[in-house]
């Protein structure tokens, strides 16, 4: 008898972005009806106004049509990017694999479907890399292409790890391996990311990071300029941290 498919949780992150969602929510909505994997959708409110939660509601019911394993899970208040997905991710404890979209679209469902499909082919976690190739294109004001080069090339002086791309906003993880960094998890804001590397690299987990098209979308709440300094003092919390507990530096690096 052949072996169950591998069960999946998706969590989309929004904070009063149900017109970014209602523009995304359908094409994430049809790839997953129609790929051929148990994958639960969790659109996870980041403690969004009432109005916002109120257009959630209606969306949800607009997806669920075409995809009924879709649910919304509500914040008790506004805490940040990373800790919504990580409260969405603990309300299952059970599946193998598990992933996070941003709602803005600028990775694709298609693309979102295909990180899922690769990490499971290969069994390790997967990231996606905004990365030019010949089947790949980025589209991005070159002000904040600059300052993406430039925070990278901080974070690999101060996190000690080497990463193509951080913040990219579409990952997928083995459950396991990110169950046992969790409760080492405290940034939840934009630094989310940028945590969840470092302390998979410092338990020894290694990951595939995978070229994926990006498009910079309009109406998004990041100002790479006014977030630069917050990002700063975050990645420094996160090596605080990491040497204050004497966590060893693992063999955990992007796989090749």
């Amino acid at each position: 008898m052949p072996n169950p498919p591998p069960t999946i949780l998706l969590v989309t992150p929004v904070w009063n972005d149900s017109a970014r969602l209602a523009v995304f929510g359908p094409e994430l909505a049809a790839v997953l009806a129609a790929a051929a994997l148990p994958i639960r959708w969790i659109i996870a409110d980041d403690g969004s106004d009432t109005s916002d939660r109120a257009r959630l509601a209606g969306l949800l019911d607009e997806f669920a049509t075409v995809y009924p394993q879709v649910t919304l899970h509500f914040a008790a208040a506004h805490y940040g990017k990373g800790s919504v997905i990580r409260e969405a991710w603990a309300l299952d404890s059970q599946v193998e694999w598990l992933a996070f979209v941003d709602a803005d679209g600028a990775v694709s469902a298609a693309q979102t479907v295909a990180l899922i499909e690769a990490a499971i082919a290969a069994d390790t976690s997967v990231m996606g890399n905004r990365k030019r190739t010949q089947d790949t294109h980025i589209e991005e004001s070159f002000y904040r292409g600059v300052l993406h080069r430039m925070f990278l090339a901080v974070a690999d002086c101060m996190l000690g790890m080497h990463s193509e791309d951080l913040q990219c906003g579409a990952k997928v993880l083995r459950a396991a391996d990110y169950r046992r960094i969790a409760p080492n998890l405290c940034e939840g804001g934009l630094a989310f990311d940028s945590e969840l590397l470092c302390a998979l690299h410092h338990s020894g987990a290694t990951w595939l990071e995978l070229p994926v098209s990006w498009t910079q979308k309009h109406g998004g709440k990041v100002n790479p300029l006014r977030d630069a300094w917050g990002m700063l003092k975050a990645l420094y919390r996160v090596r605080r941290r990491f040497r204050r507990r004497g966590i060893p530096e693992g063999n955990g690096r992007p796989a090749r």
